[in-house]
């Protein structure tokens, strides 16, 4: 089965490599890294898409909740392909989903993400998104009753 997040007609697929020191001790890629991988995707897109200059903007997004889940071990020298979509766009948040790929693969090795609170960057007080932000978030978006497919998870 192919997952809608490798569905290369509604996602941002990205390819990377692993070096050496990714793995753990058992040979696997550490768990720790899929959270640097999908801080990388989804950030990647933002300042890509959406406007965002982490250094700048107004508006930041934190996280507040993240979550991945393991369906087989990937190891260097393996080639990932990353997919990316929005499961969810609210006034201030939204939540991603990161599927990570051995290259050329149709079954993802790991599904996560994260649900980001945008804030003034400032005062840290919650900050609706609009514009830019809120529009590229949007295109990855495949909220319920939507024609895309559904979730690994």
């Amino acid at each position: 089965m192919v997952s809608p997040i490798h569905d290369e007609s509604t996602d941002i697929a990205n390819r990377l490599c692993f070096i050496r020191s990714d793995n753990d001790q058992y040979s696997h890629i550490n768990n720790a890294i899929y959270y640097h991988l999908f801080d990388s995707v989804i950030n990647a897109y933002l300042i890509a898409h959406c406007d965002l200059s982490p250094q700048t903007s107004d508006t930041i997004g934190l996280v507040v909740s993240s979550h991945c889940q393991f369906f087989f071990p990937l190891s260097f020298p393996d080639v990932l392909d990353l997919g990316l979509r929005v499961n969810h766009v609210g006034k201030s948040s939204v939540t991603y989903e990161v599927g990570v790929f051995r290259e050329g693969g149709t079954e993802p090795a790991a599904v996560g993400g994260y649900t980001h609170v945008f804030v003034d960057a400032m005062s840290r007080e919650t900050s609706q998104m609009e514009g830019r932000m809120k529009e590229g978030l949007q295109r990855l978006s495949v909220e319920p009753g939507s024609n895309k497919l559904e979730s690994k998870l």
